[in-house]
């Protein structure tokens, strides 16, 4: 095998050599001159071919060509056009466009960070590469700093497509095998899930909090504690990202199912871009900290999971035994963020229920102000109810009735949590009930909006949706309103429904509020 190929080799007698411009792991990348078309490309050097088995080497050509046929799907400004693939020297070589600019990696090392606003809008230059992608069934799977390009001319474009997924392709990646770089791997990748559109969302958020702050998130002292911090660690709060720190905090979310799609994200982007803070990022600012005495009873591997940014966090002091994958695997207790429409639906504009008349437990004086070692917030009360729930609620909000929902309030209504629950639930799952209610509601209330409908995992339940809207109030109180609702089915095929309104006005705070209700959820 000749491995002298260097500066003047002509390849498949075009390409000639230059100098350097970039290296990697995986290879090498050259500034080249077309001879045949009188240009200057881009030439990527898979240097791993030198040092693999031939077998191996066999999987890294077939990468090299899925790599082209990917890019080649994908007909967008921000995605680095792959020209030719060939084969030198034994091993695979790639032609593309040449982009005069350093990448986003190199940018961030030398000038310490990047603006915000114009982190923003690089952002937006990526994203909009992705949804291209991700239209033609391409999933990139390795978005990182250095992967984005900066031209010049003010260009962003994306490169590097050497590990995609391509629908209908057959897969070469090794059985247990983990590509991409580690701290820009999504957490549901490193467990073992199959890598979807969400997953290269969550690698754009890393990437722009890489970009802003100057360091990656979840970067530890070793590949495996990395690994380990992208599944079980809070998120470093970013410190200097201005109006794009909630957008990077959604795209963080540790699940999934609860990151903004790329239209949401392409929303908030374009607020931060302009140096508003995106009002649809406040459904993902973090929540505090729970302790091992707050995660739901029940729940194995002693294992909590906040809701909204969906931190996982070890709720005991032992250093997890055995391999990584023992490690990331723990069990998880999702309380996610949620909501609770579906049972009477169109009853909760009404004026409210009555008092309950039974002199059972109210918040409003008999109320626990916590369990034992449970830390609730300041003005927080617990309520063990007597239809085999238990949950926090503020204190002086009273419990009333509404045929068979529970709500507490503090004003007949205006504010209100209701819980409603069916034993045996008619739908095939929560989420096709949400659907089924959102269609009477939408003629029903006046000015209605949805903000998110969609299936999530709750308590570790998978049968579980969220609903967000808003509409506007005509009767006792008047204006416009917002609802979250929780939906899902308990162990024992209860469905449960947690629900929480307000005033549009009031909303921040009844989002907190609808955190701690869900953190502090039990079922008896």
């Amino acid at each position: 095998m000749n491995q002298r190929t260097g500066a003047g080799s002509v390849l498949a007698g075009r390409y000639r050599l230059g100098e350097p411009i970039g290296s990697g792991g995986m290879g090498k990348v050259w500034r080249a001159h077309d001879e045949l078309l009188h240009r200057i490309v881009a030439v990527k050097e898979l240097t791993a071919g030198l040092y693999v088995a031939e077998a191996d080497r066999a999987v890294l050509v077939e990468r090299t060509r899925k790599e082209a046929r990917a890019a080649a799907r994908i007909q967008h400004p921000a995605v680095v056009t792959v020209h030719d693939v060939l084969e030198h020297d034994d091993r695979p070589w790639i032609v593309m466009e040449y982009i005069d600019g350093p990448s986003l990696a190199d940018a961030v090392k030398e000038t310490g960070h990047i603006d915000p606003r114009e982190a923003a809008r690089i952002g937006l230059h990526v994203l909009g590469a992705l949804r291209a992608a991700h239209a033609v069934g391409v999933l990139h799977r390795d978005v990182k700093p250095g992967n984005v390009l900066l031209a010049k001319d003010g260009r962003v474009l994306l490169t590097d497509f050497g590990i995609a997924a391509i629908e209908g392709d057959s897969s070469i990646t090794r059985t247990g095998e983990l590509v991409g770089s580690i701290d820009y791997l999504a957490p549901e990748r490193v467990t073992g899930g199959a890598p979807d559109p969400a997953s290269d969302l969550w690698a754009l958020g890393a990437t722009l909090y890489t970009a802003v702050e100057n360091r990656s998130p979840f970067r530890r002292t070793s590949p495996l504690s990395s690994l380990a911090a992208v599944v079980n660690d809070e998120l470093p709060p970013p410190r200097q990202a201005g109006a794009l720190g909630p957008v990077i905090t959604a795209l963080l979310c540790k699940d999934p199912a609860q990151r903004p799609n790329a239209a949401e994200a392409e929303r908030m982007l374009l607020e931060a871009m302009e140096g508003r803070a995106p009002k649809a990022a406040h459904a993902y600012v973090p929540t505090q900290r729970i302790t091992a005495d707050q995660v739901p009873a029940g729940a194995p591997g002693g294992t909590a999971r906040l809701p909204e940014q969906h931190q996982f966090v070890r709720t005991d002091a032992r250093p997890p035994a055995g391999p990584l994958r023992r490690a990331v695997l723990v069990a998880v207790v999702a309380a996610l963020l949620g909501g609770g429409i579906a049972f009477g639906i169109l009853r909760y504009a009404d004026g409210g229920g009555t008092d309950d008349p039974s002199g059972k437990p109210t918040a409003s004086g008999s109320g626990k102000t916590a369990q034992a070692g449970e830390t609730l917030p300041a003005g927080w009360v617990r309520v063990d109810d007597p239809e085999g729930f238990s949950l926090a609620v503020p204190k002086g909000w009273k419990r009333q009735t509404d045929g068979d929902q529970i709500d507490y309030t503090p004003d007949n209504g205006r504010h209100r949590i209701r819980i409603s629950r069916d034993a045996t639930p008619d739908f095939e799952n929560p989420y096709m009930h949400l659907l089924d209610v959102e269609k009477t509601v939408r003629t029903r209330l006046p000015k209605y909006h949805r903000e998110t409908l969609h299936a999530n995992t709750f308590r570790g339940q998978t049968q579980a949706g969220i609903w967000e809207f808003t509409w506007t109030e005509k009767k006792d109180s008047p204006g416009p309103k917002r609802a979250i609702d929780q939906m899902y089915v308990a162990p024992d095929g209860t469905e449960y429904a947690i629900y929480m309104s307000s005033p549009v006005k009031d909303w921040d705070t009844t989002r907190q509020q609808f955190d701690t209700v869900l953190r502090t959820w039990k079922t008896t």
